[in-house]
């Protein structure tokens, strides 16, 4: 039953998300063609047009990513679809998992896609070697691998999303178990938790920077941090935001569970 809501739940991202994955594709090679003729002041303006509408499809993928998520949820649990959901003989914690492998899923196409973009339109030895000028202080100073570092940072910005994907979930779970102004409860509830989650985030990282003078260097001073303590705070991100997503994840099941009012 997982994969047949699963199933239903892709269908519906990517009957509107995979518009803007091609829009994106196709102005990332129009951006490619046009700033690549020399000699040619009609063609640059054009270029930079194609270039600016596929940074704005950029936004849009991510945006449109997250709205259809939440409204998705919405529309299933607490609009006029809910009627038919609550009524299938389906667990609430299946439920619950579907729109979260969904969310997965559709984020990590996404972050896919937008870096196909930006290789389509940009890739060529010059961009490389910028990239590679702006992140080689960075690599020489810790001796570490540039992909392996933007690769990281991706990973973490991935998690980030996700967190804030679930604790829109968390915000309309408890904005509509209350009678009025379930959508700017939703908001206001979503925003708490989300400032919760950062202020833990962020309580870890000050209770380790009191035993590591980098870390504490980093928080008042600009000072570059050994490659140690970098490695530390990498893994600490990964390893706090992955276990905030997973007790967010059991806490909003748990609610969930408790029963759902729907309008």
């Amino acid at each position: 039953m997982l994969k047949k809501l699963l199933k239903y739940d892709l269908k519906y991202m990517f009957k509107v998300v995979v518009i803007f994955y091609g829009l994106s594709l196709i102005f990332a090679l129009l951006t490619r063609i046009f700033l690549n003729i020399e000699n040619s002041f009609i063609m640059y303006v054009i270029g930079q047009i194609c270039n600016g509408c596929m940074i704005s499809m950029l936004f849009n993928i991510l945006i449109n990513n997250l709205m259809r998520l939440w409204a998705r949820f919405k529309q299933n649990f607490y609009g006029d679809e809910s009627y038919l959901t609550h009524t299938l003989p389906i667990d609430k914690k299946t439920l619950y998992l579907s729109k979260m492998l969904s969310t997965i899923i559709t984020l990590f196409t996404s972050f896919v896609v937008i870096v196909l973009t930006i290789f389509i339109a940009y890739y060529s030895n010059d961009f490389v070697d910028m990239v590679k000028n702006m992140l080689f202080p960075l690599s020489d100073a810790y001796n570490v691998n540039i992909v392996l570092i933007i690769l990281a940072f991706a990973f973490i910005l991935f998690l980030e999303i996700l967190n804030i994907v679930q604790v829109g979930y968390t915000g309309l779970i408890l904005g509509h178990r209350k009678n009025n102004l379930k959508v700017w409860l939703s908001i206001v509830y979503g925003f708490i938790a989300m400032t919760i989650s950062q202020l833990f985030v962020l309580l870890i990282l000050f209770v380790i920077a009191l035993f590591n003078k980098d870390i504490l260097n980093l928080i008042f001073t600009n000072e570059m941090i050994s490659i140690e303590s970098t490695k530390i705070i990498i893994y600490l991100s990964i390893v706090l935001y992955t276990f905030i997503i997973i007790v967010e994840n059991f806490i909003n099941i748990k609610l969930f569970k408790k029963g759902v009012d729907v309008d």
